[in-house]
């Protein structure tokens, strides 16, 4: 459960009746971004009410006409997802720079200049979101905004999301050792062992993490690592 005063309202109007629950914003977030929550721990109390300030609780007749159940946990789901949110200016300062952030993070991950093939440092995508004047919404998930981002960084950045194809030259041990870091960064699309017992592969991966992936494997290996960027 969480405490009233990190609590907000969710509310959901249908047919003349009203409902409403008591929530933490972070779960209405996560449940708006398609995650799953346990509802139980992030709700003030297990109860719809029909008018939370005055206390005053829905009935399960009023339940069951709309959402044909009196499930506490089902019906929060859909006040959650179908209703309108609450917040306070600093509730909604706080979850919009959450989501500015993860925004910022899917793009650099992603994208790259087309005219070098390098990736955008996060500081530069900042700073031409805030030049554009980007409006972020708390509760759309990333990747729903991100092509609308993406639409008004170009006026300000050559910018485009691809891939990017990396063959990596790796010894039998250092192999054992990266195995789960070139998983973590894209997927191997073609893999080869070769007679002296090193392994040479092909590593696809958004075309922004390449630096990343680079330098993972180089400190990995302390520098024993062949790769070479594919057309």
């Amino acid at each position: 459960m969480v405490d009233l005063e990190d609590a907000i309202i969710a509310r959901y109007e249908s047919h003349g009746e009203s409902f409403e629950i008591l929530i933490d914003p972070k779960a209405v977030q996560l449940m708006k971004d398609g995650k799953k929550v346990n509802l139980l721990d992030h709700l003030v109390i297990d109860t719809i009410f029909k008018n939370s300030r005055k206390g005053t609780r829905a009935t399960d007749e009023s339940m069951t006409k709309i959402f044909n159940t009196t499930d506490s946990v089902e019906i929060a789901k859909a006040i959650v997802l179908k209703g309108e949110v609450q917040l306070t200016t600093e509730q909604r300062h706080v979850m919009q720079e959450s989501k500015r952030k993860a925004i910022i993070e899917h793009i650099a991950r992603n994208a790259v200049n087309p005219q070098t093939g390098a990736p955008h440092p996060p500081v530069r995508i900042e700073a031409a979101m805030e030049e554009a004047r980007v409006h972020v919404d708390p509760f759309k998930p990333v990747e729903v905004q991100v092509k609308g981002v993406l639409e008004a960084l170009r006026p300000l950045l050559p910018i485009k999301f691809d891939t990017v194809r990396i063959a990596t030259h790796l010894s039998g041990e250092e192999y054992g050792k990266c195995y789960e870091d070139m998983l973590h960064f894209g997927k191997i699309s073609k893999e080869e062992w070769q007679k002296d017992g090193s392994w040479i592969g092909v590593v696809e991966m958004p075309a922004g993490m390449q630096g990343e992936y680079l330098d993972r494997l180089n400190a990995k290996t302390r520098g024993d690592v062949q790769t070479k960027i594919l057309k």
